[in-house]
């Protein structure tokens, strides 16, 4: 087996003989319509919060935290869901984790206080913290490591172009259904994944490691020793922030505010929900892309820099550019879209310069991060919004450009992060 050499003198794994087959794409497949189920209730909320907001009675700085809690709560369960992946592998973690996302579906749909949804949004978090992380893990023991960085952009593909017609999807169902009762059939579409998880996802070959069996204790030692050797990795964390600024950007846009955005510059709710849509047909098309090219110029730094340029410039024109058009708000949405896939490439790097076996603790910490950044970045501009319009006001471009303030710092505070950073793309051992 070749090995490659990183920043940190770890060996890492740069080729492996694909497993695949058709009993691999279906673990896969299956993986990520898990991801794509999570990730399109994540991404509609910014449709069907109105309904709650109307229906619960909230206030907007409520709208905000509810989606912030589960980012915050999804982020520390995700600290472990990698390590536990790695110890055990996907069957025994990602069968439980879709019966809990279920769970938290129904239970959300029978929420009638703030207090309830937030209790529905944590069993909702705890399933899916496993989704993204456990998609990626699957790739990369079904296909190879070589493949790993390509196979994670493929599912962030998949999950964006989802969620893209899932925005549309929603706004229609909710024209015909109470929210309620859409929520309740979600549950059971996701009753019927859980019963697919069940008869078809296993792993490639036994996992690793001690497990359950060896004993608890040994079992928890051998997770917390394995997270804390990751974590010794300072690139992993440079990477993880970097990362985490630009998805949390992208999903503070694409969970709450794109929308809202939209219909403060003048546009209609129908054109407003479409434009913000927009911006996950772009992630899609931007995960195809720059993993790609990251492996075809050999580096990852220059297109994770060229990323995050484009989305800071996208979003700093949505913002100030005065009397955009409908369509000229599409485009840069789509682009905005395409900047944020560099945020894929925060896995790959951070997987550099780690063991093949640390892969699913090194990808946890990284979307850990992105997801304690992302908590922030959907909370912070509405509790701008609210403090401008305490006074009774009316939102403005000149509210909703202050409340993007903060979605534009961490941009840039990426792009110098990322600047920063040493190339850690493998080179064949005995390199220079």
């Amino acid at each position: 087996m070749a090995q490659v050499t990183t920043l940190n003198a770890r060996p890492v794994e740069a080729s492996a003989t694909p497993v695949g087959g058709t009993r691999g794409w279906s673990v896969w497949l299956l993986a990520v319509a898990f991801v794509i189920y999570v990730f399109s209730f994540q991404t509609g909320y910014s449709v069907f919060n109105r309904s709650i907001q109307h229906d619960v009675g909230l206030t907007v700085a409520r709208v905000g935290l509810i989606a912030a809690t589960y980012t915050w709560s999804f982020a520390l369960f995700q600290l472990f869901s990698g390590a536990l992946l790695d110890r055990l592998g996907a069957r025994k973690i990602l069968v439980p984790a879709i019966a809990l996302v279920t769970t938290g579906v129904f239970a959300f749909s029978r929420a009638g206080s703030f207090e309830s949804i937030i209790g529905a949004q944590l069993i909702l978090a705890l399933g899916a913290c496993a989704g993204f992380v456990g998609a990626g893990y699957v790739g990369g023991r079904w296909f190879g490591m070589a493949k790993f960085s390509f196979m994670f952009g493929l599912v962030q593909c998949f999950a964006s172009t989802f969620s893209a017609f899932n925005q549309n999807l929603f706004d229609f169902a909710l024209k015909h259904l109470a929210w309620r009762e859409l929520f309740s059939c979600i549950g059971f579409a996701g009753l019927a994944l859980c019963i697919l998880a069940i008869l078809f996802i296993r792993d490639p070959a036994p996992v690793a490691g001690p497990g359950l069996r060896e004993g608890i204790g040994r079992f928890v030692r051998d997770v917390l020793s394995g997270m804390l050797d990751v974590a010794k990795v300072g690139h992993v964390w440079i990477a993880a922030v970097y990362g985490a600024l630009v998805f949390g950007s992208l999903l503070a846009a694409g969970v709450v505010w794109a929308p809202r955005l939209m219909l403060v510059r003048g546009l209609p709710p129908d054109i407003a929900n479409v434009a913000a849509s927009v911006l996950w047909l772009g992630m899609a098309a931007g995960c195809l892309l720059i993993p790609w090219w990251s492996d075809v110029i050999k580096q990852r730094k220059r297109p994770v820099l060229v990323g995050i340029v484009l989305q800071l410039a996208a979003l700093l024109a949505l913002v100030y550019l005065p009397h955009l058009s409908a369509a000229t708000s599409i485009v840069l949405w789509f682009l905005f879209g395409v900047g944020a896939a560099a945020h894929m490439l925060a896995f790959s790097t951070a997987g550099d310069v780690v063991r093949p076996d640390q892969i699913g603790t090194s990808a946890a910490i990284v979307n850990g991060t992105m997801f304690v950044c992302s908590g922030f970045l959907i909370d912070l501009p509405g509790s701008i919004a609210n403090r401008a319009l305490a006074g009774g006001g009316q939102a403005t471009p000149a509210i909703a450009a202050m409340a993007a303030r903060p979605l534009i710092l961490a941009l840039v505070i990426a792009i110098l992060l990322a600047a920063l950073t040493r190339e850690s793309f493998p080179k064949p051992s005995g390199a220079l």
